[in-house]
């Protein structure tokens, strides 16, 4: 039986968390925040991720991990609703920014959760000034898109994660085919 609870009728209901805000803050209140932590000397490199996140998987944290030990402050800059749609097409994003924001923001290796309305990172980059841009193992360091700007500005750019086994668009499409078989601990059956 849950701690906090209402009842209605016969029916127990679980409380509903408060709807998700976000953004928590622009990309502008995190450069103040990231320059004020820079200043003092809690933070040395940040690190900057980004990606849609639009089905959460496995493959998505593997990158997000690796990314986060590439510094000591990671932020993941999630692409807007309405560029999700332009990237992928209609019907995505199958989860909302607001959500897709608190699930990330839930990692532990996650620090802060952004977000951009362009199809490319290049204005964020030039907002945040991260030292390492993350990037999956789907890029190399030559094709990033904002390759110009990561050598303009002197941010080292950083290929993170296993390589692309996992895909949400093929997951929705119900077309991903896992690479290898699930392992099982459960022990078969001795024939008698």
């Amino acid at each position: 039986m849950p701690l906090d609870h209402e009842e209605t009728g016969d029916d127990w209901v679980y409380p509903k968390p408060p709807p998700a805000t976000f953004p928590r803050q622009s990309r502008g209140e995190l450069a103040d925040e990231l320059n004020a932590l820079r200043a003092s000397g809690r933070i040395t490199k940040v690190v900057l991720a980004n990606g849609c996140f639009d089905v959460l998987h496995v493959g998505h944290v593997r990158y997000l991990h690796d990314a986060r030990s590439r510094g000591d402050f990671l932020i993941v800059a999630l692409n807007e609703d309405a560029t999700v749609r332009k990237l992928k097409g209609p019907g995505r994003p199958r989860v909302q920014l607001a959500e897709r924001a608190e699930l990330i923001e839930a990692l532990g290796c996650v620090d802060r959760v952004v977000s951009f309305g362009e199809t490319t990172l290049r204005e964020t980059l030039r907002c945040l000034r991260p030292d390492v841009h993350a990037k999956g193992t789907d890029y190399s360091p030559e094709d990033v898109p904002e390759r110009d700007v990561d050598l303009e500005l002197k941010i080292e750019i950083a290929i993170c994660g296993d390589s692309k086994r996992h895909s949400s668009s093929e997951m929705i499409a119900g077309t991903w085919v896992p690479t290898s078989p699930p392992t099982s601990t459960a022990t078969e059956p001795r024939p008698s």
